[in-house]
């Protein structure tokens, strides 16, 4: 009996598990756009608590970022060969994530200019995949 309550409830979720959308994509944009307003906010009070939040949860969303299930499951090659930025990606949350670390570290030292500049190198990035892969 056991068994067959188990078994229907990992058949349930299979059937009810949904890939990533559009629409967890724009959630996590929102979320990341957050936490970089909570980062600066962390500038304007000087406090650090407020940049470690703003930070972690950058961090934490950075990593769910990736192409939404049509992308991946696009049959046509040549739309495939256009939009493979899953490198691309990779590399700008890579890049984000270890400066995240960067900036806290530094405002916690007491170099906020230079964590500051680190805030400008990560909206950078945010920028740059905006523009590369959204086509803004």
């Amino acid at each position: 009996m056991k068994k067959l309550l188990v078994g229907f409830i990992v058949a349930t979720t299979f059937v009810s598990a949904e890939g990533y959308t559009q629409g967890d994509r724009i959630l996590d944009m929102q979320k990341m756009a957050q936490a970089m307003q909570d980062i600066q906010s962390g500038f304007f009070y000087n406090n650090i608590d407020i940049i470690r939040a703003g930070t972690k949860s950058l961090k934490e969303t950075i990593i769910k970022i990736r192409p939404i299930d049509e992308e991946v499951n696009n049959k046509d090659i040549y739309e495939k060969w256009l939009q493979n930025d899953l490198k691309m990606t990779n590399k700008i949350q890579k890049k984000i994530r270890k400066k995240a670390e960067v900036l806290e570290e530094r405002f916690s030292d007491g170099d906020a200019v230079q964590a500051l500049q680190v805030y400008s190198k990560i909206a950078g990035q945010c920028l740059k995949c905006h523009v590369r892969l959204r086509k803004w």
